[in-house]
């Protein structure tokens, strides 16, 4: 599998590019700005991207999807518990001092639980996890021992709750009940910062003390 996460936009979101280097077909993550870049990773690796997935609609996180979807014809998929979220765009873009809302329109396609996300030579499985937004999303590529976690867990921590649609005790059941029991070994690619293992947060984050 070729696997590339580069931080985009000013508030430095992971996007993550995977593909199948037989197929050469791509799902890109979280394209929340910076296209160029993202073109140019996929060019570099002769990628075609085939589904484009959103594990939340922050801003940060979904602020590239429809134009990276009018570039490459990709459908978007994102969960419809964050249509909410869609609606306040322009709220979304005054918290980080934008004075234009990017075009961000309903998903293609539902990220609902358990929907398998394919391409030519890989799959990956939806597993819903609300608490930071109520459409959160993390993605799991079990044959290759892959986490896309969003927001909702990072290294020593967890996603923030404040803001419109975050529950507290609601991501703390979700990262308990959905994640902590995928095997220790699995590779976590958090929404932002150093990436971890699911074994090192089951042991070592504070947030996740019984």
């Amino acid at each position: 599998m070729i696997r590339e996460t580069f931080a985009v936009g000013v508030l430095h979101c992971n996007c993550t590019i995977l593909g199948d280097e037989l197929s050469r077909e791509a799902i890109v993550v979280d394209p929340g700005d910076e296209l160029p870049k993202i073109l140019s990773v996929l060019a570099k690796h002769r990628l075609t991207v085939k589904r484009i997935v959103v594990t939340h609609a922050h801003i940060d996180h979904i602020a590239g999807a429809q134009r990276l979807k009018e570039i490459t014809g990709a459908p978007v998929l994102y969960n419809q518990a964050d249509l909410a979220l869609v609606v306040m765009m322009p709220e979304q873009a005054a918290w980080i001092g934008l004075t234009k809302a990017p075009d961000v329109r309903e998903p293609d396609e539902d990220l609902a639980d358990g929907l398998k996300v394919e391409v030519t030579g890989l799959s990956a499985t939806a597993i819903h996890t609300p608490g930071h937004t109520q459409g959160s999303v993390c993605l799991y590529l079990a044959a290759q021992g892959l986490l896309i976690a969003g927001d909702t867990l990072f290294a020593g921590s967890v996603g923030r709750t404040d803001l419109p649609g975050g529950n507290g005790p609601q991501l703390l059941r979700s990262i308990h009940d959905r994640l902590m029991g995928l095997p220790e070994s699995t590779l976590v690619i958090p929404g932002h910062g150093a990436f971890t293992l699911i074994g090192s947060e089951r042991e070592e984050n504070p947030f996740l003390a019984v």
